[in-house]
């Protein structure tokens, strides 16, 4: 049971890093909660789908991801919430200068099973470098 729990949150998560490499804000809005968080480094939080769709609407004008997630860790507190850890690297292009720079962080993931399916609950990152 817990290895199918496992599989589904790290299929949540692998097609979390697809929807930023895409730079869709139409793929991540259906990967978190109704109610979900995102903690970006250096931004205000974001809370529930308005306020995500105009963050990562936000994110996606000003830069263009191209970074592999690995999942480090999956912790299955219960039946409906787990914790997950993961780190990304790859490049950012910064749109306003057409600059292409590493990119390199660690993540953490509250998920929680929101109508039979495992989401975004809380979401925060910090740079490696």
């Amino acid at each position: 049971m817990e290895t199918n729990i496992k599989k589904n949150i790290e299929e949540t998560l692998y097609a979390y890093g697809n929807a930023l490499n895409a730079s869709s804000t139409e793929q991540v809005l259906p990967l978190y909660t109704q109610n979900g968080i995102f903690m970006p480094q250096g931004a205000p939080s974001a809370e529930g789908q308005e306020q995500l769709k105009g963050a990562y609407d936000f994110v996606f004008k000003t830069l263009q991801l191209n970074v592999k997630f690995t999942i480090e860790e999956v912790t299955v507190i219960n039946d409906n919430y787990a914790i997950a850890r993961t780190m990304s690297k790859g490049t950012q292009l910064i749109h306003a200068d057409k600059k292409t720079t590493p990119e390199e962080n660690r993540e953490l993931f509250v998920m929680q099973k929101e109508d039979g399916k495992w989401k975004i609950a809380r979401y925060m990152f910090n740079k490696m470098k």
